[in-house]
């Protein structure tokens, strides 16, 4: 008998989902879209239809538990907590998952997913401290301090995506003023462009970005050919990033920070700029310690893996 779990990472659009070995092994992985704006329940339905359908085909495999990364994932309760972009308000979806599978049920943020992913699968298996920062729509990040994940009394420690950078700066949406997101990730990005349109409005590559869909690649390849607007383009990004990096360095004393998703795909010429400015806004005695990493799991596979060792790093298990 083969013991697997699912993982199941729980995103604004898409809802990715696998049947994860011990060892890291994959053995099933699916997508489907998360339709938001339609009750939980149906999400939960279609994804189990593909599973049980799988294990039906696959009576060697035997369900050992469901380990699931949601934003506003709230780790104590297994409620997410009216997600952003998802209309569904507060969710019991441990209690919902448990209607469909007669398994062990856990619950964490999809950012926390992802770092479980890379300290058991990836690059930081062996590091004690470091954060995981994801960069999509906003800016989400797991902390590893001591070994373990950082959950806080009430579980949502860890939002350094709302780490406010500057207190008169960009209005986000969670109320505060100049968070990190609103200068680092697609919507932080796409405020950035418009501005820089503003100002440089005879700019042709600024010009030919259209902000509700800019292309990460597109700035990438711009970057690559020697386009000094790009090239401004992440260094401001960069910059900004630096600064809240140091904040978190600070207080934390961290091995790394490990990059995934969404512009993290521009390697090098994102993060390059992103080492050289931390080490100006670091204390002297941080000063070249600290590593500033992309991450080593393959896109869309860190909050599935993550997911499920939250079942396989059990006690039980």
């Amino acid at each position: 008998m083969k013991l697997v779990v699912l993982g199941i990472d729980i995103g604004g659009t898409n809802t990715v989902y696998g049947l994860v070995e011990k060892s890291g092994n994959i053995v099933f992985r699916g997508q489907i879209p998360t339709f938001g704006h339609e009750p939980v329940e149906n999400l939960v339905i279609r994804f189990w239809e593909k599973v049980d359908s799988f294990l039906e085909a696959h009576p060697e495999c035997e369900l050992s538990g469901i380990g699931a990364g949601a934003p506003n994932g709230n780790h104590f309760t297994g409620l997410i907590q009216n997600p952003p972009n998802l209309s569904w308000g507060d969710v019991d979806i441990v209690s919902i998952l448990k209607e469909k599978f007669s398994c062990e049920i856990i619950l964490t943020n999809d950012a926390n997913a992802a770092a479980l992913g890379e300290k058991n699968y990836g690059i930081a298996k062996d590091m004690s401290d470091f954060i995981m920062i994801t960069l999509g729509t906003g800016l989400g990040s797991g902390i590893f301090s001591g070994d373990n994940i950082l959950y806080g009394h009430d579980s949502m420690a860890g939002e350094m995506g709302h780490l406010s950078i500057d207190q008169n700066g960009r209005k986000c949406s969670c109320g505060l003023r100049g968070c990190l997101e609103m200068y680092v990730s697609a919507k932080g990005i796409k405020e950035t462009v418009i501005e820089l349109q503003k100002v440089n409005p005879g700019d042709d590559f600024l010009s030919s970005l259209e902000p509700d869909s800019i292309d990460g690649k597109m700035i990438d390849r711009a970057i690559d050919d020697g386009v000094e607007s790009a090239i401004s383009l992440y260094e401001f990004t960069a910059d900004k990033l630096a600064y809240g990096l140091a904040q978190a360095a600070t207080i934390l004393s961290l091995e790394a920070f490990i990059f995934y998703g969404g512009y993290s795909q521009a390697g090098d010429r994102l993060l390059g700029p992103t080492r050289i400015a931390l080490e100006t806004y670091l204390m002297d005695n941080l000063k070249g310690k600290i590593k500033v990493l992309q991450s080593g799991l393959p896109p869309g596979q860190a909050g599935i893996l993550g997911a499920a060792s939250l079942i396989w790093s059990s006690d039980r298990k």
